[in-house]
């Protein structure tokens, strides 16, 4: 918001006070946003069977194909969720 910002701009030299920025973003159709709270999205303790942990956080591979390991993200857009799923071969790190 306008108070941050007003901080950052008098950071670089700016002499700006609260009241000029909160009138610029206004002017501008600007608002701040504020983060969310980080919550994790798995729950532990439901009685599920869980895969083993294979790897047991060594990760090296002496060859091709011997170790893939993945990963998946959410992105948040303008225009709903991507999902972002990656996966590479330890040995080559591809």
């Amino acid at each position: 918001g306008a108070p941050r910002l007003t901080d950052e701009l008098r950071a670089q030299g700016y002499q700006f006070n609260v009241k000029t920025v909160a009138a610029s973003l206004r002017r501008q159709g600007l608002r701040a946003k504020a983060s969310r709270r980080f919550r994790p999205v798995s729950y532990r303790k439901h009685g599920l069977p869980v895969s083993e942990n294979l790897l047991k956080q060594d990760f090296y591979a002496s060859g091709p194909n011997q170790k893939w390991v993945g990963d998946i993200t959410y992105l948040r857009t303008g225009e709903g969720w991507l999902y972002l799923a990656v996966v590479i071969d330890l040995w080559s790190r591809s």
